[in-house]
């Protein structure tokens, strides 16, 4: 079933859908299993939900949204209204330079949307939620299974990733997972400073003394182990990190500078100003750019033979759709690599049309600069916007 053909007759269609909903008769389609590929170069399993599916998720979720927006807590950012990466970026850069922080922990969630345990998500919502219809809404969902090369496979454990409820039922099921245990944790048992950042299944902390790391990574282990969950044993790190971390690297642990550690896209290093005072800086993820080059490279030899002028606009959207996400203080010099290697591949590709091409690197660079958007940084520094979005009134969390 297509939009399309749904649309001729909407009215009715939706009164149906409606009517069958209300007496109990909906019954939910299996999603239809696809793959999209990843920066580190797996495949990431979606589920694509039927179109009435979608439509009542959909409706379903900003009903959902509403009651539980109140519930979840300042550090979650992801897959909410009004909420953006860079916030989450802004706090957790904050947080490390406002706070006691020494060693910070980079943890990542093994398989998180194939791994939600059913029962226990609905013992979650139905904490919140005590209508029946919506619950055995939610119920179908889980249980419809998935489709792929024509078979079914239905498991008691799972949300489809890429259908319209999954995101607001991941975010419920770890804001009792992990950000309500978690606010507990740090006020009951943390001997000092504890931050914590959360957007959907990947979330960084920052710890003033290495035992409270430690002990609390030993009890997130076991929390997780009686939620059928499990840290990514490869992306779990504690590192030293912080304002005293050059020093300490070099006293204590023998390191020439302290490691770095990835979120959201960024690798975030210990740096100073200008001043020389201590603070966190950000740069592209090494693979995350790499990887986008290597898209563009195939893209660009699907247009070889389209017009430079068609080309030049296609790039000219992807370097300002590049650059508005990566464009902060202090990455102007990955943002320059990005945009020169950019002009490299047009230039190469631009040379192979033709055996006779009049196509110098003189040229080239006038048709870069004609075309491509100019390296300029688009975000404020995290302290500004963070101090405009809080109103200087929200402690670091």
């Amino acid at each position: 079933m297509t939009w399309h053909w749904y649309e001729e007759d909407l009215e009715n269609n939706l009164r149906d859908m409606h009517a069958r909903i209300q007496r109990g008769a909906y019954r939910a389609k299996p999603s239809r299993r696809v793959y999209i590929p990843k920066p580190d170069g797996r495949q990431r399993p979606l589920g694509i939900a039927a179109l009435e599916d979608k439509i009542v998720q959909r409706a379903i979720a900003e009903v959902l949204n509403a009651i539980y927006e109140t519930d979840f807590l300042g550090f979650s950012y992801g897959f909410r209204p009004g909420r953006q990466a860079h916030e989450a970026l802004d706090a957790l850069t904050v947080g490390i330079f406002r706070k006691k922080v020494n060693w910070v922990l980079d943890a990542d969630i093994r398989g998180y949307f194939d791994s939600i345990n059913h029962e226990c998500l609905m013992k979650f919502i139905e904490r919140r939620i005590s209508d029946g219809r919506i619950l055995r809404l939610i119920r179908k969902w889980l249980k419809a299974g998935v489709i792929e090369d024509d078979r079914l496979t239905v498991s008691d454990e799972g949300a489809a990733q890429g259908a319209s409820i999954s995101p607001l039922l991941s975010n419920i099921y770890l804001h009792y997972v992990l950000d309500v245990w978690v606010q507990k944790w740090r006020r009951e048992k943390a001997r000092g400073d504890v931050i914590i950042i959360r957007w959907a299944d990947d979330f960084a902390m920052g710890f003033q003394y290495r035992d409270d790391a430690e002990r609390f990574l030993k009890e997130l282990h076991e929390r997780f182990r009686e939620h059928s969950l499990e840290l990514h044993p490869e992306k779990a790190r504690l590192i030293r990190f912080g304002r005293y971390a050059y020093q300490d690297c070099k006293r204590i642990d023998g390191r020439r500078k302290p490691e770095t550690f990835n979120f959201l896209g960024f690798t975030h290093y210990c740096g100073v100003s200008r001043k020389g005072k201590f603070m966190v800086k950000r740069k592209t993820m090494r693979k995350r750019f790499t990887a986008k080059l290597h898209e563009i490279k195939a893209e660009l030899r699907k247009r070889m033979h389209q017009a430079i002028s068609d080309q030049s606009s296609w790039l000219r959207s992807v370097v300002r759709g590049y650059f508005a996400y990566h464009a902060v203080p202090g990455n102007g010099e990955a943002l320059g690599a990005f945009r020169t290697q950019i002009a490299k591949l047009w230039y190469k590709i631009l040379r192979r049309r033709s055996q006779r091409s009049r196509m110098t690197w003189e040229r080239m660079c006038k048709l870069v600069n004609l075309w491509l958007p100019p390296v300029k940084i688009l975000h404020p520094w995290p302290e500004q916007r963070f101090a405009a979005m809080t109103q200087g009134k929200s402690h670091v969390r």
